[in-house]
């Protein structure tokens, strides 16, 4: 096994590494300043997910290629998934660390309100706020098997939060599969929370579900898991690979807890096709429960029975996907891969100069900047023609230099401005002009004047209407109304307004 050397290093010329979040059989997880962002951007720090297939002892030419596979298809996935409440990919690459050693990695958006597994363990979270984070995780995971994805690792270790609490993301899809189709399934997941048909626990078994296709309940029987976990701040231990059918001490006695041991008995029973089966159908489920949570407050966990969950957007969101990596082996990326620069306390933000590395079967030469400049013997007619080249070149080279460096401060004047600007004031989202991004009114709605609820009403957009998106600022998006839903009974006719994002459904084609 060989652990990566990335300590006190910028990779690409871009990541600065800060820290070490974790390490997997297959991949290592850093911190990262993004030194091209914006101090004040919600991703000047990210998360660099790094493959390192020589963590695996038996690394061989089918495994590596295997795992590369596998590490593009997660990135594949993510894109495919792109939603308000599941973590996002901001972009990829290629690099190595400070011993050559070549790797691929994924950039993503970095969550710094810890897991929620983390939350409940420092204290008891409200019943309604655990469903407001039950109705995010069921928007982003329906959103994922509307899209052909079953994640099949779904626990609170994996539910992540933004800085300020509000808004929870599913991330780590690093083992998820890309459709529903009936072929062998891999034991995969967490004891605890893994369902029947894919638990480490049942490897070998000769249940009858071992030929079952897999299919989207078998994420609901782990998110069921996890709410158990959410609600009662204990691992369902006792109920591994058996259903829920009771609650601690503690919370049996509560008003809603009959109506959740229900809920939570039919969502883990072995039989999955006992269990929902869309998270649609465990929400509505969980609509007793949330009437109670609720106490009569307007909430959006009641807004009705057969109500969709809705997502929440966080700042920083967007539904543009980056490009998409094209990984090849190691073996073969190893040749043209610059290394990292080195970052020290006396260098303040000054690359290292180091030469690229050579063509495959050539050495490769480091050349030192504080070396003395080598000497080279030459003599006869080639030494005059050194002596006599003519003054007027000289002056050119000069004053051409003189010239780009002129450029280059004036272009850094202005890109620093731009950072500047862009930390103090709201300015318009750049989108490609080429591209008409679409979305669909997931209710009835009203059109605002502005990005702000506290705006004049101008129109109104019904359920299932579908608007083309012509801006955006913050969680709030400009749209003009391509076609309506349903009629309209209303005076306010306007087509083109403001409207927030959680209640619409953007296209990601």
């Amino acid at each position: 096994m060989r652990e990566l050397s990335l300590n006190n290093c910028r990779i690409d010329k871009r990541y600065d590494i800060r820290e070490t979040l974790g390490r997997g059989s297959y991949a290592e997880i850093f911190l990262a300043a993004d030194t091209l962002a914006s101090p004040q951007s919600p991703h000047s720090q990210v998360v660099i997910k790094a493959l390192n297939v020589f963590l695996q002892d038996d690394l061989d030419s089918d495994l590596e290629r295997t795992l590369v596979e596998n590490f593009q298809n997660e990135a594949i996935a993510l894109d495919r998934v792109r939603h308000p409440n599941i973590i996002s990919r901001i972009g990829h690459g290629t690099a190595r660390d400070l011993k050559g050693t070549v790797f691929h990695y994924l950039v993503l958006e970095y969550l710094s309100g810890g897991d929620l597994q983390n939350a409940v363990r420092k204290r008891e979270l409200p019943l309604i706020q655990v469903l407001n984070y039950v109705e995010q995780i069921c928007a982003g995971l329906g959103h994922a098997h509307r899209n052909g994805i079953i994640h099949r690792d779904i626990k609170p270790q994996n539910l992540l939060l933004t800085a300020d609490l509000a808004t929870v993301k599913i991330a780590d899809f690093g083992v998820a599969r890309f459709s529903v189709a009936a072929s062998p399934i891999t034991r995969v997941g967490t004891n605890v929370y893994a369902p029947p048909e894919h638990s480490p626990m049942t490897a070998g078994g000769s249940d009858a579900f071992d030929e079952a296709p897999l299919t989207p309940a078998a994420d609901i029987y782990s998110l069921a898991k996890s709410i158990y976990t959410l609600i009662t701040r204990e691992a369902p231990r006792g109920y591994a690979n058996r259903p829920i059918d009771d609650l601690p001490a503690a919370f049996r006695y509560e008003e809603w807890a009959d109506d959740l041991i229900r809920v939570l008995k039919r969502a883990t029973q072995s039989d999955p096709g006992m269990r929902p089966q869309t998270v649609e159908d465990l929400w509505i489920d969980l609509s007793a429960v949330r009437r109670i949570a609720a106490d009569g407050e307007e909430s959006t966990v009641i807004r009705s029975r057969t109500a969709e969950p809705q997502p929440h957007v966080a700042r920083g969101y967007t539904p543009i996907v980056p490009e998409q990596p094209n990984f090849e082996s190691v073996d073969e990326a190893r040749i043209d891969t610059p290394p990292p620069t080195v970052r020290t306390p006396l260098e303040i933000n000054i690359p290292r100069p180091v030469m690229p590395p050579a063509q495959k079967g050539r050495q490769t030469v480091a050349f030192s900047p504080y070396a003395p400049p080598m000497k080279t013997a030459i003599g006869g007619a080639n030494a005059a023609a050194v002596a006599e080249k003519p003054k007027r070149k000289s002056r050119k080279l000069r004053a051409f230099a003189i010239f780009l460096v002129l450029i280059a401060s004036f272009g850094g004047i202005l890109y620093g401005t731009a950072n500047y600007m862009r930390g103090r004031v709201n300015l318009p989202e750049i989108r490609n002009p080429f591209k008409v991004q679409t979305a669909v009114a997931n209710t009835d709605v009203f059109l605002r004047q502005g990005p702000n609820a506290d705006t004049d009403k101008i129109g109104l957009v019904t359920k299932r209407s579908r608007v083309k998106i012509v801006n955006s600022q913050n969680n709030w998006y400009q749209v003009d109304v391509i076609e309506q839903g349903q009629a309209r009974n209303t005076p306010l006719t306007a087509t083109r307004g403001w409207l927030n994002g959680k209640f619409l459904d953007i296209d990601n084609n």
